[in-house]
């Protein structure tokens, strides 16, 4: 288990140095894309701002209610995802829709890795990476503004929200991905489903019951970004935080059978 585990950590360790030198060839491009990155956090606060002008407190569900500096963790944990998802995930899963249109997943599938971990792990896009202190420089405004930090404990509770909600955050687009073994062109589904993640700034709460219902059991964008929020803020029940790593597990395994059946499905350029 261990030589298996250090086999892939080099697996991946390969896979970042080529995606690394890949982006490295165009410098002042790749200086540009992290310099934009930044200021991409603009659009994702001003909604907020507009909001918290106009009143103090945006009431939720069930009594609970934020104000602008915990709302500022919402979009700090939106913002870190987002990086996540346009770095890490969305750049390799998409090179499958290719793979499966030119009949090329062929080379991939016949490489002695897991196929999953090898199209999961194709390409990144290093300048994301920015997303990560921009998350936490929008942290350490909310908590500047609620004029108190973080306990370690709340952050090693958001920590594991952090992983659960990067499981479920993947497991989904796998679901998504996997898709285009029976469509071929899932352009206006995975447009859809980024629409729908953009809803992932707002705390669950402030959305009506069935809209809220949706997501946390059906696009577990609850999971995502406010229960890593309430866990950073050191209210997350213990109860929601097991429920959110049960959730991510199970996500998980449906997204893990889900892609076995597609592969199996594949019949190969020559099929």
């Amino acid at each position: 288990m261990a030589t298996l585990v250090v086999r892939y950590a080099r697996l991946l360790g390969v896979q970042l140095r080529a995606s690394l030198l890949l982006a490295m060839q165009y410098r002042v491009e790749f200086l540009l894309d992290g310099f934009v990155e930044i200021f991409w956090m603009v659009p994702a606060i001003v909604p907020l701002a507009v909001i918290f002008d106009a009143r103090p407190i945006l009431a939720g569900a069930n009594g609970e209610a934020w104000s602008f500096g915990e709302a500022l963790m919402v979009v700090g944990w939106f913002t870190f995802l987002q990086g996540v998802l346009e770095g890490v995930i969305n750049p390799s899963l998409v090179t499958v829709v290719d793979h499966i249109r030119k009949g090329t997943l062929d080379f991939v599938l016949l490489k002695p890795a897991d196929a999953q971990f090898l199209v999961s792990t194709a390409r990144f896009q290093p300048w994301q990476c920015v997303n990560v202190f921009t998350a936490i420089g929008i942290f350490a405004w909310g908590f500047i503004v609620l004029g108190r930090g973080p306990t370690a404990a709340d952050i090693g509770v958001a920590t594991v929200a952090m992983l659960a909600a990067v499981v479920a955050l993947y497991s989904v687009w796998i679901l998504t991905v996997s898709a285009a073994f029976f469509v071929v062109r899932i352009d206006n589904l995975s447009q859809l489903f980024n629409a729908v993640f953009d809803a992932a700034r707002w705390p669950v709460s402030v959305f009506p019951r069935v809209v809220r219902l949706v997501f946390t059991f059906v696009v577990p964008l609850a999971l995502m970004t406010t229960y890593p929020a309430r866990a950073l803020l050191g209210t997350l029940p213990a109860t929601t935080l097991a429920g959110a790593l049960g959730g991510a597990i199970l996500a998980f395994t449906v997204a893990r059978v889900v892609w076995n059946a597609s592969i199996a499905r594949y019949t190969s350029a020559g099929g």
